[in-house]
């Protein structure tokens, strides 16, 4: 028997002018605020543009963990136990045969946002999202084709009821219709301007679509006319199913659940003892229902509703976007993080269909381009020496967030973090040994010219400098009392720090003195890369970017393209440079930075280390455990 837990009651506040305000405003603030870990959540005019966008390239970056893929999921759809389909940001569409024990990527030919997939059998389906999009596969989605919308708003939902029949829903009541397999689209009068977000059909004419601001709107003659419910809410609708044309459940906002028995001619309240987001909902028959949300809610009921309990959730957990039943007992959820959970017991038990870490890893450093170590929060520290194809997590014996790693070699590495903490490893990392470094302020860069020199930079303009492979570590007066977050080193005398508020540190002497150099910029510089002695690039806040070709006594800045922080940078020669930051930028000069490009990173996630072994072969690191690999310079 799964265990009902008790959930949070929804309460209803006064509908006075701020309550209002607090109600409908301040979420979308809210969680547009947090969109750097999820997708942006709501109905915003799009711009009637490029309705039928030609497919972009492939690129260069491929997902190494976590696995499948990182990037948020917000559908899924399965047409029998075995076989599903789901979809998401950056044109995320990923395939299973087996149940959703794996999962394998298709190339969808956008990097468009989609929001929802309608299987009606294994090889026909048809996906939708951002700027009118809709792709479609008659092959089980080895190849998919774009359809022409006719529309630039974003389509959010979409019910195939076979192969040829199906109606899709987005913004500002969009309603299209196809009989031909989406060979062509006809529009319909949906009567509102509200935003659309989901859509149920159960056969052929008879079908519902819910919105924004408690729209419900009806269908018996397959959308010749839609006519508008009372729902009895204002709050935000976001998922509706049906298990027959007169039973349904309409989930949203704030734990919202509606249920109707008569097709929609009276919507009742029910209580889903939560006040969080509610995004989908699935009914396998009139009874058993399970819906998602935030938080890594799923709440599930057996008797239509009459009572709902928490199966899973927790604060810290990932968004829910998506939930497809295949049978009663068979059913996948999809999420933030590219999220994959599945049951086989009716949502008893839900067991992770994800491989890899979460946790958020903050550098990485390769010794040859197969041979590569990563550390990160809680003391992690994952191995590899494939090139990345499988990775290892080794025993740190810390708990400490590790922010830098250098290795020497592929044998012997040098990893720091927080407290002071250094450790070193002569074995690959098959063992981690602790350092004395002597102080207790956070250690963020470290950078070792080979397996006995090497020098770490950190909080309180703290630089530790050793020659003897870390058995003893000396403090260098650094001048600066602000944070150092980077530094690089050419060979044993020349090196290079920055910090915050701009500082930029140089010596010639390993150390013995450091000198000043002007950046031209207050804004913090977080890493720092040279090729040479001459010639470096220094990143940093709001897109920095200063470039010198003289030791330094020169930096210029340089045009990123963007305003997003930037994390990491490593050069493979003086014209090749590659930076990595917020939001998943990832930039690329291949003219020693007189032109940046922006890449493809297939994530929004915040990526905070870039290693390059050549100009082709490089690995990027980042929030969410997020590990991405090219073997074509990103390209």
């Amino acid at each position: 028997m799964s265990q009902r837990k008790k959930g949070i009651a929804l309460e209803r506040g006064p509908q006075d002018l701020a309550a209002r305000f607090a109600r409908r405003v301040l979420p979308w603030i809210l969680l547009f605020a947090c969109s750097c870990a999820d997708v942006p959540v709501g109905p915003m005019p799009d711009p009637n543009q490029n309705p039928d966008p030609e497919p972009t390239s492939p690129s260069g970056w491929y997902w190494q963990n976590p696995l499948p893929q990182g990037s948020t999921l917000m559908a899924v759809s399965f047409s029998d136990a075995h076989t599903g389909t789901a979809v998401g940001q950056h044109g995320t569409i990923l395939r299973t045969s087996d149940g959703g024990a794996t999962w394998a990527g298709q190339w969808s030919g956008t990097g468009d946002l989609l929001w929802d997939v309608s299987f009606t059998g294994s090889d026909a389906g048809t996906a939708v999202g951002q700027y009118g999009t809709i792709l479609r596969t008659s092959d089980g989605g080895e190849t998919w084709a774009y359809q022409a919308s006719g529309t630039g708003y974003t389509l959010y939902g979409v019910s195939f009821t076979d192969a040829f029949t199906g109606t899709v829903v987005g913004g500002r009541g969009t309603i299209l219709r196809t009989t031909d397999g989406g060979a062509t689209w006809a529009f319909q009068e949906s009567g509102t301007i509200n935003w659309l977000h989901a859509v149920s059909f159960t056969d052929a004419e008879t079908g519902t679509v819910v919105g924004e601001y408690g729209t419900i709107l009806r269908t018996s003659d397959g959308g010749e006319t839609w006519t508008a419910q009372a729902s009895g809410t204002g709050e935000m609708l976001w998922g509706v199913s049906f298990a027959g044309a007169d039973t349904g459940t309409v989930v949203g906002w704030y734990g919202t659940i509606l249920r109707t028995t008569d097709g929609g001619a009276t919507w009742t309240a029910q209580n889903s003892k939560s006040n969080w987001h509610l995004w989908r909902v699935c009914f396998t028959d009139a009874n058993r229902g399970t819906a998602v949300g935030h938080y890594g809610a799923i709440i599930r009921t057996d008797d239509g509703g009459a009572t709902w309990w928490l199966c899973e959730s927790s604060w810290a957990s990932p968004h829910l976007r998506g939930v497809s039943f295949a049978d009663a007992s068979t059913g996948t959820v999809v999420g933030a993080g590219g999220t994959i959970l599945g049951t086989t017991d009716g949502g008893e038990t839900w067991a992770s269909r994800n491989q890899g870490t979460g946790v958020e890893l903050l550098a990485a450093s390769f010794s040859d381009e197969k041979t590569g170590t990563s550390v990160g929060q809680h003391g992690t520290i994952l191995r590899t020496t494939d090139g990345g194809a499988t990775w290892t997590a080794q025993a740190s014996g810390t708990a400490e967030t590790l922010r830098g790693v250098s290795f020497a070699d592929a044998h012997t590495g040098t990893a720091v973090g927080g407290g002071g903490t250094i450790l070193r490893t002569s074995d690959g990392g098959e063992t981690w040994a602790y350092q004395a470094s002597g102080t207790g302020y956070t250690l963020y860069g470290v950078s070792f010219i080979d397996a006995f020199t090497g020098t770490v930079v950190g909080g309180r303009g703290t630089i530790l400098r050793t020659s003897d492979g870390g058995e003893t570590w000396t403090a260098q007066a650094s001048g600066t009392a602000y944070t150092l977050y980077g530094v690089s080193f050419t060979d044993a005398f020349t090196g290079t720090v920055v910090g915050a508020l701009g500082t930029i540190l140089r010596t010639s002497d390993g150390g013995a003195t450091w000198a000043f150099q002007e950046s031209g910029t207050l804004n913090w510089l977080h890493a720092v890369s040279f090729t040479d002695a001459e010639t470096g690039t220094a990143v940093g806040q709001y897109g920095t970017i200063l470039r010198t070709s003289d030791r330094g006594e020169r930096w210029t800045a340089q045009a990123s393209g963007t305003g997003y922080t930037l994390y990491g940078v490593s050069s493979t020669g003086a014209q090749t440079v590659t930076a990595v930051g917020n939001n998943g930028t990832i930039l690329r000069t291949t003219g020693g930075g007189a032109t940046w490009a922006g890449q493809t990173s297939k994530t929004t996630a915040r990526l905070y280390g870039v290693c390059f072994t050549d100009a082709l072969a490089g690995t990027v690191v980042g929030a969410g455990g997020t590990i991405l690999r090219t073997e074509t310079g990103g390209i």
